[in-house]
C-alpha cells in the first residue's frame, strides 16, 4: 500500500459484524464491561489503558512511519515525556542546539531537576563528527529535529542513527516538520520518531495531540506501560479529528510545500529579506528580516490575511516570531548563539491562494519600512 492509501485506510477498514461503518466511530466510554471477571471484552477494560478510537488511530501512525506500534499522546510534550521516562536518574541526553522552545524547557527546567543531564549541540551537515566528542559512559539518548525548528536545519539522521547504534544508544527524530511524507525516520534506523500531530497530522488547528512510534518490541512494551502509568493520553474525540485529518495529509502535504516554493521565491526578490531557511519540502519557512526588532513586530502586525499565532501545519498560513514567542523561555546570549536574532520570523505557509498570501507579504513588508 502507497502512503497515501495508508492514510485512508489503515485503522478504518469496516466492522461488518457490527455496523460497517466507513469512519471510525468516536468510542466516549471511560470504561468497559466484561462477561468474566479475568476477561476483558476484546482486550479493553478502561479508556486510559485502551480505546477503540485511539488505537484505530495508533494502527494508521505505526503504518504511515512503516512502524510497529504506535502510541498517542494528549501533547507533543507529553510525548516527549514519555521518552525521556524510559531512562533514569544520571543519564546524558545529546540534544541538537536548534529545537522548539517548549522541548529545550521540558529538557532545562524540568527534567534536569529530576538527574537527567542534556547537552545542547550543533551536529548538523559537517559537524557531525561532535556527536562522538560529546557522547560520554553516561549518555543514553540522541534527540534531534530534522529539519530543526525555527532554522530549519535537516540532518543526516542515517548517520546519526549509526553512530547512535554503536554506541548503544536511543535515536529519537522529531518528525513533525517533515511529516512522513517527506521523511521517515524508522528507515533510516532512528528508534523512536515523534510528532506533535497537533501541526501537519491534524492539520486543521482544532486538535492537541503528540505520538511516538517505534519499531522494536521491547522498547515498545516500555512505552506501552508508561502511557498507561503516566495517563497523558489522546482523547477519543481528538483521535477522531486526527484519523480525519490523516486522510488528506498526501495531498495537503503537497499544496504547502507548492505554495512554501512560491512564496520563498517572492521573499529572494525582497531586499529587506537577509535570509531564508527553507529545506526545500513542507511548508515550513523562516527567514531573518534586515531590521530591527520594532520593524519586524510592525511587520508581523501588518498582515492581514496571515496570523500571528503559535502552532504551524494548519490550512491556514500562521506566522511567529520565535524570539518573543516560541522560543522566549530560552536566555537571549543562548537564542543568539544558535542564530535565533530578532529578525528573525518563522512562517507555516497554508494551503490559501499563494498569490494573496504574496501579496499580504508585500504590503507588510512595506508598512514595516515605511
Amino acid at each position: 500500500m502507497k502512503i497515501s492509501t495508508k492514510s485512508i485506510h489503515i485503522g478504518g477498514e469496516p466492522n461488518f459484524k457490527n455496523s460497517g461503518d466507513v469512519v471510525v466511530p468516536i468510542h466516549l466510554s471511560s470504561t468497559f464491561a466484561r462477561e468474566r471477571v479475568n476477561q476483558p471484552t476484546a482486550g479493553y477494560e478502561y479508556s486510559r489503558t485502551g480505546n477503540p478510537t485511539r488505537k484505530a488511530l495508533e494502527r494508521n501512525l505505526a503504518a504511515l512511519e512503516n512502524g510497529r506500534y504506535a502510541f498517542a499522546y494528549s501533547s507533543g510534550l507529553a510525548a516527549e515525556t514519555n521518552a525521556l521516562f524510559l531512562l533514569k536518574q544520571g543519564d546524558h541526553i545529546v540534544v541538537i542546539d536548534d529545537v522548539y522552545g517548549g522541548t529545550r524547557r521540558l529538557f532545562t527546567q524540568v527534567f534536569s531537576k529530576f538527574g537527567l543531564n542534556f547537552s545542547f549541540i550543533d551536529f548538523s551537515g559537517d559537524k557531525i563528527n561532535i556527536l562522538n566528542e560529546t557522547i560520554n559512559k553516561k549518555t543514553k539518548m540522541i534527540w534531534l529535529e530534522s529539519p530543526t525548528n525555527p532554522l530549519l536545519k535537516v540532518l543526516d539522521i542515517e548517520k546519526i542513527a549509526q553512530i547512535g547504534r554503536k554506541c548503544r544508544l536511543i535515536t529519537v527524530v522529531d518528525n513533525t516538520f517533515a511529516t512522513p511524507i517527506y521523511q521517515r525516520p524508522l528507515e533510516l534506523g532512528a528508534d523512536i520518531v515523534l510528532h506533535s500531530t497537533t501541526k501537519y497530522l491534524n492539520g486543521h488547528s482544532d486538535s492537541v495531540g503528540g505520538a511516538i512510534v517505534v519499531k522494536d518490541k521491547k522498547l515498545a512494551s516500555k512505552l506501552l506501560y508508561l502511557q498507561n502509568a503516566i495517563g497523558a493520553v489522546l482523547s477519543p474525540f481528538d483521535s477522531y479529528l486526527l484519523l480525519r485529518g490523516l486522510k488528506t495529509l498526501t495531498i495537503r502535504m503537497q499544496k504547502h510545500s507548492d505554495n512554501a516554493h512560491k512564496v520563498v521565491k517572492f521573499l529572494q526578490s525582497n531586499t529587506h529579506i537577509k535570509k531564508i531557511n527553507y529545506p526545500g519540502f513542507s511548508g515550513m519557512v523562516s527567514f531573518e528580516l534586515d531590521l530591527n526588532l520594532r520593524q519586524s513586530i510592525r511587520f508581523l502586525e501588518s498582515l492581514k490575511l496571515i496570523h500571528i499565532a503559535e502552532s504551524l501545519g494548519a490550512v491556514e498560513s500562521l506566522v511567529e516570531h520565535p524570539a518573543t514567542m516560541t522560543h522566549a523561555s530560552i536566555p537571549y546570549g543562548e537564542r543568539i548563539k544558535i542564530g535565533l536574532h530578532d529578525g528573525l520570523i518563522r512562517l507555516s505557509v497554508g494551503l490559501e491562494d499563494v498569490n494573496d498570501l504574496i501579496q499580504d507579504l508585500r504590503q507588510a513588508l512595506q508598512q514595516c519600512v515605511s
